[in-house]
């Protein structure tokens, strides 16, 4: 077999009749080939390796398991997919805030490395959990994760999900996913029993004002009809919120219906204190990753995802590093407030990533 050296030397043969290289012909060669060129390994620094089919790998990566092609990549600021409704979405969808566990495993991906530990203090039906099984095999390698769920039918629906996702990959000859960690109790206590910096990355989505305890309104699908009079907030958008998976609903709504309580200054001080007891348990060089939507009510537009930004850097050890747009193309648009009120249709997600700041002790 020939090595590297002989390979780069081999490379020069690879051209057509006008000098141009011919990556068909490398590639049938087995040569590695990236971006239409032979790598040459032997000018790789000490730190780098080739992985094929994926690009060049800097050992020097803290942050995560890819490559310098993944990465420039995964530095895009909006992700712009659509997630179709897999992984026993049926089931999954009694919960009206849950996130695709495939979109959770990209950014598990981008913010963790393989073996890495992995929490989610408000897990909901398990999206995090999953997407770090997910991790195993389709991604850098599996993630051991922890979620806190204090309703215990979501953990049911979780270990339900698992099941039958596994039962059906068996019968397609795949591996299984790895089950993970979900503990019952109030996120407020459990964060208690986790060690200092002993987590890579927190990966969550905040429920809406209470809205994780209180009776879901989004499996009741109600026609939401255009005014053709004067704007009325109540049934042209009011309540409606960049929230919930959007795989094929338009997400829950934050209506009185769903029974809101407290005010928006008294949620964003119940986050913000539940992020500083989280900050602990962040390693230093670890990421806290959020979902928020941003929400149109009482014909006012919400920026909670700034608000929540706020909230939590005043209160809580953390830095705001970056904001990702989740874009999903396939959602359902619907007319409000036509045509006396431009009203927008939410199709994104605002992606928080916050750092831990630097103690000034060390």
């Amino acid at each position: 077999m020939a090595d590297d050296g002989d390979r780069h030397r081999q490379s020069r043969l690879f051209t057509d009749e006008d000098g141009a290289f011919d990556a068909n012909r490398a590639r049938d060669e087995s040569l590695p080939v990236e971006d239409g060129e032979v790598v040459d390994t032997d000018q790789l620094a000490d730190h780098q390796r080739y992985i094929q089919g994926r690009g060049i790998y800097d050992e020097r990566n803290r942050v995560n398991d890819l490559t310098g092609k993944e990465w420039k990549y995964a530095t895009k600021s909006v992700i712009a997919e659509g997630y179709p409704p897999d992984v026993q979405h049926d089931l999954r969808s009694e919960h009206g805030g849950q996130k695709p566990p495939r979109l959770c495993a990209e950014l598990i991906g981008r913010f963790s490395k393989a073996g890495d530990t992995v929490l989610d203090p408000l897990a909901g039906v398990g999206g995090t959990l999953l997407g770090a099984s997910f991790c195993e095999h389709e991604g850098t390698g599996l993630r051991e994760a922890i979620g806190f769920e204090r309703n215990a039918r979501w953990i049911e629906i979780y270990e339900e999900v698992l099941e039958r996702e596994n039962e059906e990959r068996r019968v397609r000859g795949e591996p299984p996913l790895a089950a993970q960690e979900i503990r019952h109790g109030d996120c407020a206590d459990l964060i208690a029993d986790v060690p200092d910096d002993s987590i890579d990355l927190l990966l969550t989505d905040v429920p809406y004002w209470h809205m994780d305890e209180l009776e879901q309104t989004r499996n009741e699908r109600r026609t939401r009809e255009s005014k053709l009079g004067s704007f009325d907030a109540d049934e042209a958008g009011d309540g409606q919120t960049g929230d919930g998976e959007t795989e094929d609903d338009p997400g829950r709504d934050s209506d009185d219906e769903a029974g809101e309580t407290g005010t928006k200054a008294e949620w964003l001080a119940d986050m913000a204190e539940k992020f500083d007891r989280f900050a602990d348990a962040v390693a230093p060089d670890g990421h806290v990753v959020v979902f928020i939507g941003d929400m149109y009510r009482e014909q006012s537009y919400e920026f909670l995802s700034a608000d929540l930004a706020r909230a939590i850097e005043s209160t809580a050890p953390l830095a705001l590093a970056a904001n990702l747009i989740w874009y999903d193309p396939t959602k359902d648009l619907h007319v409000y407030g036509y045509p006396f009120s431009f009203v927008p249709s939410m199709v994104h997600q605002n992606v928080l990533v916050f750092r831990p700041e630097a103690d000034d002790a060390d």
